[in-house]
């Protein structure tokens, strides 16, 4: 070994709870972690005048780890701040996108853990994507940071199998389990002197030519942020569409469409496919115990609801209270 693991110095990077395992191996396992950089605390409340901590950060104060928050990652002062540190190694996990003084600052460079397996799904919504799009398979990618985002040559990647029926919370917490491991894994390297890279490029090749039907679009689908628009259902998709884009954004923010103007998030569903007469969104219902909602191929069986003013539940608890109307379709 090149030195005890003790005596690399490591400043950590992220923000919510899919960041927090990799600090929580790294401080278990005896790293010397000397800072951990987060974002500032978030309003919240009615009125935002509480301030809710990130996970990370929480995590860092109760062990009595130095906290940073700029609001600025090129503020003179966080810069600063940062290279008083004197760090060997910076890591990020679902941190923001750093700029050239940060991430060229440490002697060993930053390393970023990205969940997907890259190329693919580059960006800031990977696990959602991923699961939106049917993928049978995603995994973490392990990686050097430079200019372009989520560019960086590869230190390592872990296939991880994403089920018929998974959820991208599912999915979201295999993979920041596998963070941590995959974390403590590179950082091990690095103090071995036994890291070792591939430009994604040169992986993008292999990958074509062990696959030479695939296109670059199913090589290197993007994962672009989701906002409130892109969780909208669009009915006059087949059902399995249908089925994959509301697992891909269950539980969080949950996919949603409009019933006589009032926003409805759909949860769970289950698919079923049948040639039927009924336009896309019509609903088909007993008012007892199921809604089906018409696609082009066939149906979706809505299990997990929430009506705009109402808690989530299954839809037999909602039609015990809840009556719809005739001829009632979802746009």
């Amino acid at each position: 070994m090149i030195m005890e693991k003790s005596d690399l110095r490591i400043v950590y990077m992220g923000t919510p709870d899919f960041a927090v395992e990799g600090l929580r191996v790294l401080v278990e396992g005896g790293y010397n972690v000397v800072g951990v950089v987060t974002m500032p605390d978030k309003p919240v409340g009615r009125h935002g005048n509480t301030l809710q901590a990130s996970p990370v950060k929480q995590y860092a104060v109760e062990h009595g780890l130095l906290v940073m928050q700029p609001e600025k990652l090129k503020s003179p002062e966080f810069v600063e701040q940062l290279r008083g540190l004197n760090a060997d190694l910076q890591i990020v996990v679902a941190f923001r996108m750093l700029p050239e003084v940060v991430w060229g600052m440490p002697r060993l460079g930053t390393f970023n853990a990205h969940a997907s397996l890259l190329p693919k799904y580059r960006g800031a919504a990977p696990i959602n994507w991923a699961v939106i799009n049917g993928e049978k398979e995603t995994g973490m990618t392990t990686f050097m940071l430079r200019h372009e985002i989520d560019t960086g040559d590869i230190i390592e990647q872990v296939r991880v199998p994403i089920g018929e029926k998974d959820n991208v919370e599912v999915v979201h917490d295999r993979l920041m389990t596998l963070s941590g491991q995959m974390v403590i894994s590179a950082v091990d390297k690095m103090i071995e002197g036994t890291l070792e890279t591939i430009s994604q490029d040169e992986l993008l090749k292999r990958q074509k030519e062990a696959n030479p039907l695939l296109t670059d679009e199913e090589l290197m689908a993007p994962a672009p942020k989701i906002f409130r628009d892109t969780c909208m259902i669009d009915w006059r998709q087949p059902v399995a569409k249908v089925y994959d884009f509301v697992r891909g954004l269950s539980p969080y923010p949950a996919a949603w469409t409009t019933l006589e103007g009032k926003s409805v998030k759909i949860l769970e569903t289950e698919k079923e496919i049948v040639a039927h007469d009924d336009e896309p969104g019509a609903i088909v219902t007993d008012s007892k115990k199921y809604i089906k909602v018409a696609c082009v191929d066939g149906y979706i069986d809505v299990k997990i609801i929430q009506v705009e003013g109402k808690k989530r539940m299954s839809v037999e608890d909602l039609l015990r209270g809840f009556r719809l109307p005739e001829n009632a379709r979802f746009e």
